[in-house]
C-alpha cells in the first residue's frame, strides 16, 4: 500500500521511521517532510493547503492511506475532501477536530456530558472577560479560544497578568485564534499525556507519556511545544489509565457520535491528575510532539494496521503489544528558542550519535544541503533512546547528544527528572 504522510515536524519523522518498517507498506511519500523525513520517504513539494493538489497527487500516485499529521490540516477540512474524493485518511473530520480547534467546544461537550475539567466561562469581549478576573480566585487560566501554536495559554499569577493576556487576545496577538477566549479554573496536581486511536465509537488506548514544556531545566523559563518527553509515565498506573477511559475517552467518544461529529483517528488528552482524580485540560487531535516520538519507539506491533483499523471502524477486534522498554527523547532547539533564533547554522556528528545503542535521531526543524544537516526551525532535533530503565534509556540519549557538533543548539539537560526520582525511590523501598 502507498502512503502519503501529511507534515514536516518531529512527529511526522517519528510516524515515517515507524510506517517504513510495515511489510504492508509500498512507496511512501511525505509532504513537505524534512532533512531527516527524506530519509525514510519520498518528499514532495505538495501545497498540503490545496487540497486539490493533495487529491491529484494521491490519484496519480495510487495513494491507499493518508495519515495527516499536523493539526492545521484538519481542522482545515483535508480528511473531508479527501472522504468526499473516495480516499482514505487517518485523522478527524473538520467536526471532530473542533476537539482541538476550539477550547470553547471542548468545555462545552465536558459540560454536556459530565466529563471531569476545570470550570470556566467563554467571552467574546474584553470588557466581560475583565469583570469576571475580577473575582476569580488565583491563579487563573486564561486561553485563546483557536489554533495558536501552542502560544495562546497563559497561568496567571495576578489579575493585572491575567487582564493583559485577555487584552492581548482581543488585540489580535493570536489573530483569529483569540476572537474568543475562555477563562477557566487553575487544575492543580501533575500532568500527564494519553493517547487513544478512536474510530468512532470504539477507542483503544495507548501507552501514556509526560513531557516538558518549560525550556530551561528545573521546569523554569516560558513554555514551548516541548523540550522532552518519556514513556511509560510511572503516574498513570493501570487504575489511572482505566479512570481515565471511563471518565473522559469514553465519555467523549460517545458524546462526539451522539452529536453527529464521530471522532476517528488519535485522540490526545492532555490531563491533570488531581485528588479528585484525573481531569482534563484540554484535547488534541493528533499525536503529541514529542510524545509521538517516544510512542513510535515503544510500539511493537505494526503502526500501519493500526491506523487502517482506525480509518476503517474496526477498533473492535484490533489490539496492540508495546515493548516494555523506556523511551525518552530530548529536544535540541535553536538557541532563542521559544523567542527569536537564527537559522541555517550547520549540524555535524549525526551519524556518530545514532550510532549509540538504543537511539534514534528524529528531525524537526532541518533541511538538507549537498548532503549537510541545517537547521531550520525552532525546535530541530528529538534525541530519542530506549532502554531498560529511565536511567538507562536517559543515559543513552544524552551520550548521543554529546557526540552532536552543533554550538548553536540548546537542550535540556534534566529530561525525565521526575521519572527518574520514582525509579530511584522504588529501589530504596525494595
Amino acid at each position: 500500500m502507498n502512503v502519503l504522510l501529511i507534515g514536516s515536524g518531529g512527529r511526522e519523522h517519528a510516524l515515517a521511521w515507524a510506517l517504513r518498517a510495515s511489510p504492508l507498506l509500498g512507496e511512501l511519500y511525505a509532504a513537505p517532510g524534512n532533512g531527516g523525513i527524506c530519509r525514510d520517504a519520498t518528499c514532495v513539494a505538495l501545497d498540503v493547503a490545496d487540497h486539490a493538489a493533495v487529491i491529484a497527487f494521491c490519484r496519480s500516485h495510487a495513494i491507499g492511506l493518508v495519515v495527516i499529521g499536523p493539526e492545521a490540516p484538519l481542522v482545515a477540512g483535508l480528511a473531508d475532501d479527501l472522504a468526499a474524493a473516495d480516499i482514505k485518511a487517518f485523522g478527524p473530520s473538520a467536526a471532530a477536530s473542533q476537539l482541538e480547534g476550539s477550547k470553547g467546544f471542548t468545555k462545552d461537550l465536558c459540560r454536556d456530558f459530565g466529563i471531569p475539567t476545570g470550570a470556566y466561562r467563554r467571552f467574546r469581549d474584553a470588557e466581560a472577560a475583565r469583570a469576571y478576573l475580577a473575582g476569580h480566585p488565583l491563579p487563573v487560566v486564561v486561553k485563546a479560544d483557536g489554533l495558536a501554536a501552542g502560544k495562546g495559554v497563559v497561568i496567571a499569577e495576578t489579575r493585572e497578568d491575567a487582564c493583559a493576556a485577555v487584552d492581548a487576545c482581543f488585540a489580535g496577538a493570536f489573530g483569529a485564534a483569540g476572537s474568543e477566549v475562555v477563562v477557566e479554573e487553575f487544575l492543580d496536581g501533575e500532568e500527564a499525556s494519553f493517547f487513544a486511536l478512536v474510530d468512532g465509537k470504539t477507542a483503544l488506548p495507548l501507552a501514556a507519556a509526560q513531557d516538558h514544556k518549560r525550556a530551561f531545566d528545573g521546569d523554569q523559563g516560558p513554555n514551548t511545544g516541548g523540550m522532552g518527553a518519556y514513556s511509560p509515565a510511572p503516574v498513570m498506573a493501570p487504575a489511572m489509565v482505566e479512570a481515565t477511559m471511563e471518565r473522559i475517552i469514553r465519555p467523549t467518544v460517545a458524546g462526539m457520535a451522539a452529536r453527529g461529529t464521530p471522532f476517528k483517528g488519535v485522540l490526545f488528552a492532555g490531563l491533570m491528575l488531581t485528588a479528585e482524580g484525573p481531569k482534563l485540560i484540554e484535547y488534541n487531535v493528533r499525536f503529541g510532539d514529542p510524545e509521538c516520538q517516544v510512542l513510535m519507539m515503544r510500539l511493537k506491533s505494526d503502526l500501519l494496521p493500526a491506523l487502517l483499523a482506525t480509518a476503517d471502524g474496526v477498533l473492535d477486534t484490533f489490539d496492540l503489544r508495546w515493548h516494555d522498554d523506556v523511551a525518552l527523547t530530548v529536544v535540541l532547539a535553536s538557541k532563542g528558542y521559544p523567542g527569536s533564533y537564527a537559522s541555517g547554522s550547520e549540524i555535524r556528528g549525526l551519524a556518530a550519535a545514532a550510532a549509540v545503542d538504543g537511539v534514534e535521531i528524529f528531525h524537526a526543524g532541518t533541511t538538507l544541503r549537498d548532503d549537510r544537516t541545517i537547521a531550520t526551525g525552532g525546535r530541530v532535533l528529538n534525541v530519542a533512546a530506549r532502554g531498560a530503565t529511565v536511567a538507562e534509556a536517559r543515559e543513552r540519549a544524552y551520550a548521543a547528544i554529546a557526540r552532536i557538533d552543533w554550538p548553536e543548539g540548546h537542550w535540556r539537560n534534566d529530561i525525565g527528572w521526575r521519572a527518574l526520582a520514582r525509579e530511584e525511590n522504588s529501589k530504596d523501598t525494595t
